[in-house]
């Protein structure tokens, strides 16, 4: 079978501070549309975001890409899509290619649904009719009927991403390309976007699927490849790839951890996060931490300049990428008017810990007034939850129960439920005798 994807020695380099000469037109015009009056700043510095990539995809493959953000991944999905030039390296697609990096991306703001999906489909090379015999696939697909003859700008995001991924899918792509469509769309929208990828597959079509969801990137791709710092760091089987990637994980979050020398991090650095600690409410380390135990977390920053109303949050994930729950202290109302400069932390106290055995993740982030981004850590501290006695029956639970226990009291109410209120009172040797279906009522 013939590679559908070639790429040999790939490397790309951004000039931080000016525009590359190899930076295409669309991208230019953008950056001018956004601020005209702004002057091009001379060359401070160099980023390579990637480095001697090489390797081949066959028809019909579908390969995770998976890495930590500011990996590369996104850049070589640009690269693929000829949305950006390589600064070294051959790149060679055959056939008709699709995709999906941005929610909205290749849609015309003034112009309709309707409108946008013919533009597209003659952005693919595909003839009127052949668009027309798709549409109403399309707008099925996307749930956006009603407002199908509607202009774009007028559509929210998750509107966009639906018909963003409608349109790729579905306008015979050779190669479907897809960045990270499942971290924006709901449960159903996800199952439906994974359906048509297998779909895709089965009828010989090459995608390339990148998301920080490890478990419906094994569920869905048969090969992964982990780019690490711009690099490809292992290429094979997904679950192979994946566990390694996780791996890399845990060599980097021991006990939680020390964060002031994380490089992996984004934001403009004012107030940084230098640490997390979890403890009990006795302010002691928390050595072993079971479900239902209480729990504090402990969030130590530094910050260089007093910051005004900052908004400290984490996101908490499973070992696998499944989002457990994102929350801040701006979602709980808590107002901090101004951090001063220096070394402080924040405590959260949590009283039952509702998380069943397994490994979670934390992403930790800070951000202030416009939604400024102080700093952001993405998988930067790992808490493991141990197998504990939740439902006092002498049952232990593991990870195969679920993620999540909730406190519960069960009510039989039937013809039974007196019969069986009088055998919770028996010894365990009358209940064995006792049996409500043949007990006359």
């Amino acid at each position: 079978m013939s590679d559908s994807i070639r790429v040999e020695h790939l490397s790309k380099q951004y000039f931080l501070g000016k525009a590359s000469q190899q930076t295409m037109l669309r991208e230019r015009l953008a950056s001018f549309l956004k601020n005209p009056f702004a002057k091009e700043t001379s060359v401070t510095d160099t980023l390579w975001a990637l480095r001697d990539v090489s390797f081949g995809i066959k028809e019909g493959e579908v390969v995770g890409i998976i890495g930590r953000n500011g990996a590369g991944k996104s850049t070589l999905l640009k690269v693929l899509s000829k949305i950006t030039y390589p600064t070294s390296g051959r790149v060679k697609v055959r056939g008709r290619v699709a995709s999906l990096l941005e929610v909205g991306t290749g849609f015309h703001e003034e112009l309709t649904g309707r409108e946008n999906i013919f533009l597209n489909g003659s952005i693919l090379g595909m003839r009127q009719r052949e668009v027309e015999a798709k549409l109403d696939q399309i707008i099925e697909f996307a749930g956006v009927k009603r407002f199908i003859d509607t202009p774009i700008k007028r559509y929210s995001s998750g509107m966009r991403l639906r018909l963003g991924f409608a349109v790729a899918a579905h306008l015979d792509p050779d190669v479907l390309i897809v960045d990270e469509v499942l971290a924006v769309g709901d449960a159903g929208f996800q199952k439906k976007c994974l359906s048509v990828m297998e779909d895709l597959q089965k009828g010989g079509r090459t995608v390339l699927f990148v998301s920080h969801n490890m478990a419906a990137v094994e569920n869905l791709c048969s090969r992964g490849i982990w780019i690490d710092r711009g690099s490809v760091r292992q290429d094979g089987k997904t679950h192979d790839v994946i566990q390694s990637y996780l791996s890399s994980f845990a060599e980097s979050q021991q006990s939680a951890s020390d964060l002031r020398t994380v490089e992996t991090r984004h934001g403009n650095g004012e107030i940084r996060y230098t640490g997390i600690a979890f403890l009990g409410l006795d302010g002691q380390p928390q050595l072993v931490t079971r479900s239902g135990d209480s729990i504090r977390l402990r969030f130590y920053y530094h910050a260089d300049n007093p910051i005004p109303h900052p908004s400290f949050g984490f996101r908490l994930l499973t070992e696998l990428g499944t989002l457990v729950t994102d929350t801040s202290t701006s979602h709980h109302s808590m107002d901090i008017p101004e951090i001063a400069p220096g070394d402080g932390y924040l405590d959260l106290e949590i009283d039952f810990l509702n998380l069943l055995p397994g490994r979670y993740d934390f992403s930790l982030w800070i951000t202030g007034l416009s939604q400024i981004v102080y700093d952001g850590v993405e998988h930067c501290a790992r808490l493991e939850v141990e197998l504990a006695n939740v439902y006092r029956s002498g049952k232990q639970l593991d990870a195969r129960s679920g993620i999540v226990y909730f406190p519960q009291k069960w009510n039989l109410q039937g013809l039974h439920s007196e019969q069986l209120s009088r055998a919770n009172g028996r010894t365990e040797t009358e209940r064995e005798k006792w049996n409500p279906a043949r007990t006359n009522i």
